[in-house]
């Protein structure tokens, strides 16, 4: 076991730039039950320093690499089994780093359906392959003539059995399927093609009806594209490398060849090379271009995930709007416009539903029964849903603001667009029903647009990550996969900002290190109970969270206020005498010395040091006095919309307008400007240099000022720009599913129909290769 956790650390260590004694010491702390965000906030002295997005990728990697153990014991105890493990084989199995290589290497002696090859020994043909392997002089045909008996009526029979059994050698050759692929990666083209009769009802695939790029350099959200099309059945797709070839003799038909030293010289050797080239187009094609799509999609699922986790992040640590009242929209037309009213903390104070659109256009009720509400509960903030009637919404909120009386007392509200994404899940949710049992699902859309204002990350956690849809094709992924991401980005979130202890959700208080649903259930009963909690150490009284939740959770906690001020920081409790010391050394009160920046700064922080205790986690506690329970957070600010530009109708290019980034992909930003419809910012449109990687520029949340370049009403596409010169549209190659506009759905954060579709609809022997294990 030491010797396998040595060899694993020795690995991940090169793939996260540290030392294989780093990554071990985080892989027993890992072992222990540490998460991710208590070891790279307070065991920087045990791991050396590694951050969260290092230990992120060890965690991802120890789980592979321990998963390739067990299954390279599982085939090391099949092969022993079957008496035919040898040294060398032994030698390979443990050199293999990857699940493709021991497959490969497992692949002769894998138990599989009585084969062909399995036939043709069985009738004695084995014989006639080694012997036409051994006699390359000899004629074939000549030597099958031997071999011929009632089972064997003819030469063909007996030649078609011996190719049977050198095919199925050649094509478990680990070394030449490892030399294959190589080729292959290197060389393939994918080819995309619109199936006959499609083009009508597969449009929006237009950019790949006749499309050919190089295997290896497909994009991501390109890939993703063509699978999709693939998958709704409009395209087809195909792998090949030696389709432009001339030669009569094809590069992969020749190192199947090789693989048997065939020289083309004798009457074997030819028999051979055909035998080669049958082996390569009936069996090694086919399978080894199955491999390449199912990589190809594993690749642009990982980038997909990468994306949709990044701009999850983005949206998490949004700028929250802070403790004011606020006042939620959630637009509606025949249905109402539901109205709900919550107070700094983000207690529900009052519902009600307008309806100041058709049928019933009772626009002055409505904006009499707004105006009401805004001063009874002196609302300072109006969040407006992005869905169905929001600018409709938006502007009989402006003309209502307008029309207000100012006073000293009571300053107009602001109002801001927000994202509705997930607050319809939200609403059904079970959460939701515990919150509000006796509310209508309607009116809790309300309450969680209102409360994401106030706080992003608080409201937001309560949604499952999947349904906040700032992803690109997020439902054609791997959905385990992405959820596990997603829920690390999650977790990474929620404690990178802390939580307050007496004021915190369950939701919430779920996400924090070290605790899960139930006790964070538990904390908020015996909150309600016993009341607020005075210190961290309280946490302790709480039904089963023992003394190691606390060491995971309790740096992370906070109270504001508190018997002890540290708890309102930081700080570790385990850290606290540490913390002592330094305001000792300041001959100063706790309370007065936190925030001093000069007092601080004027320590030497290696006087503090002690045998527990390192550098880094003494600075951390300076940094923390000096500006304790900081947020990460950016400040506040919103997007003013153009007067006058409602629909896509509306826009004409050349327009100047500013708007909030709503997802950033690969392939560029999409931002909301305020007509129901995300316009594209191109990679290329992003800046007036080289932008590589878009999240270079921008990140969700962001306000920009844009430039209407091209619109296409009809398909429901805007393209952008945020270059000083105003750009130029992006060049079709560029557009469409590489970056389709219309692929964010504009309502209520739902996957559109199209999204939901699972890879289901291909052929059987490829669906059967696709399919997920």
């Amino acid at each position: 076991m030491a010797d396998d956790i040595k060899s694993i650390a020795a690995l991940i260590a090169g793939e996260i730039k540290a030392r294989p004694e780093q990554v071990a010491s985080a892989v027993e702390l890992l072992d222990e039950g540490a998460t991710v965000p208590f070891i790279a906030r307070y065991r920087k002295e045990v791991t050396g320093g590694l951050d969260d997005t290092q230990l992120r990728t060890l965690a991802e990697r120890l789980t592979y690499l321990r998963e390739l153990g067990a299954r390279r014991g599982s085939i090391v105890e099949s092969i022993t089994g079957q008496g035919k493990m040898t040294g060398e084989l032994m030698d390979k199995i443990f050199a293999a780093t990857t699940k493709a290589e021991l497959e490969d290497l497992y692949l002769p002696y894998k138990p599989k359906r009585r084969t062909r090859a399995e036939i043709a020994r069985e009738k004695g043909l084995g014989l006639l392959a080694d012997a036409i392997l051994a006699d390359r002089a000899s004629d074939p045909a000549k030597l099958a003539e031997a071999y011929l008996k009632e089972d064997v009526p003819d030469v063909k029979t007996a030649l078609e059995g011996a190719r049977d059994i050198v095919a199925e050698a050649m094509s478990e050759n680990a070394e030449l399927l490892k030399t294959l692929r190589t080729y292959l990666k290197d060389k393939a083209w994918l080819y995309a093609k619109v199936v006959d009769g499609k083009q009508a009802v597969g449009e929006k695939f237009a950019d790949y009806f006749d499309h050919s790029e190089r295997w290896a350099t497909v994009p991501g959200h390109r890939a993703l594209a063509m699978l999709r099309g693939w998958n709704e059945e409009v395209l087809t797709l195909a792998i090949e490398a030696d389709k432009d070839e001339t030669a009569a003799i094809k590069p992969a038909q020749r190192m199947v060849a090789n693989a048997y030293e065939v020289k083309a010289k004798g009457p074997a050797d030819q028999w051979l090379l055909d035998v080669a080239g049958w082996t390569w187009r009936v069996k090694l094609s086919t399978s080894l271009s199955l491999d390449l799509m199912r990589e190809l999609r594993e690749r642009a699922e990982e980038e997909a995930i990468h994306v949709f986790a990044r701009n999850l992040k983005d949206l998490l640590l949004a700028a929250p709007a802070g403790s004011r009242p606020t006042m939620g929209l959630d637009p509606g037309i025949r249905t109402g416009v539901k109205v709900a009213v919550v107070d700094g903390t983000g207690k529900l104070l009052e519902t009600s539903t307008v309806y100041p659109f058709q049928p019933k256009n009772d626009l002055r009720g409505a904006q009499a029964e707004l105006a009401s509400l805004i001063r009874k509960h002196k609302v300072e903030l109006i969040a407006i849903g992005n869905g169905t009637a929001s600018r409709e919404t938006e502007k009989l909120v402006a003309d209502l603001l307008a029309a207000l009386p100012a006073a000293a007392d009571a300053p107009k509200p602001t109002k801001v667009i927000v994202s509705e994404a997930g607050a319809s899940v939200y609403s059904a949710s079970e959460t939701a029903a515990k919150e509000f049992p006796g509310l209508d699902v309607s009116l809790r859309g309300a309450v969680s647009i209102a409360r994401r204002l106030q706080d992003p990350l608080a409201e937001l956690v309560k949604i499952e990550p999947k349904s906040i849809g700032v992803g690109q094709y997020q439902h054609d992924v791997d959905q385990g996969k992405l959820g596990r991401s997603l829920d690390a980005v999650v977790e990474d979130a929620v404690n990178a900002v802390g939580v307050d202890l007496n004021t915190a959700s369950a939701p919430l208080l779920a996400r924090v290190s070290g605790l899960g649903g139930s006790i964070a259930e538990a904390i908020v009963s015996h909150r309600d109970q016993n009341g607020p909690f005075a210190t961290r150490k309280d946490l302790l009284k709480v039904a089963r969270l023992g003394a190691r939740t606390f060491e995971q959770c309790a740096g992370f906690l906070r109270i504001p206020n508190g018997k002890e001020p540290l708890d309102a920081s930081a700080v570790h409790p385990e850290a606290y005498g540490v913390a002592k010391k330094i305001v000792a050394a300041c001959g100063r009160d706790l309370r007065t010395l936190m925030g001093d920046s000069a007092a601080l700064k004027s320590l030497d922080p290696r006087q503090f040091v002690d045998e527990k205790f390192g550098l880094p986690t003494v600075k951390d506690i300076l940094s923390e006095l000096e500006k304790p329970g900081r947020d990460p957070r950016p400040s506040f600010k919103t997007a003013t919309f153009a007067e006058g530009v409602n629909e896509i109708d509306d826009l004409k290019p050349g327009m100047l307008l500013e708007g909030t980034v709503t997802n950033v992909a690969a392939f560029g930003a999409f931002v909301d400007i305020g007509v129901h419809q995300d316009g594209l910012v191109h990679v290329s449109q992003l800046a007036d240099r080289f932008i590589k990687d878009p999240h270079d520029v921008v990140k969700a949340g962001d306000v920009v000022k844009v430039r209407v370049v091209e619109v296409d009403v009809k398909r429901k596409r805007i393209a952008l720009s945020m270059r000083k010169d105003g750009g130029e549209a992006p060049p079709p190659s560029m557009r469409d599913n590489r970056g389709n506009a219309n692929m964010r759905h504009a309502g209520k954060g739902e996957p559109r129909k199209s999204e939901q579709s699972s890879m289901g609809g291909l052929g059987a022997a490829l669906a059967e290769a696709m399919r997920r294990k």
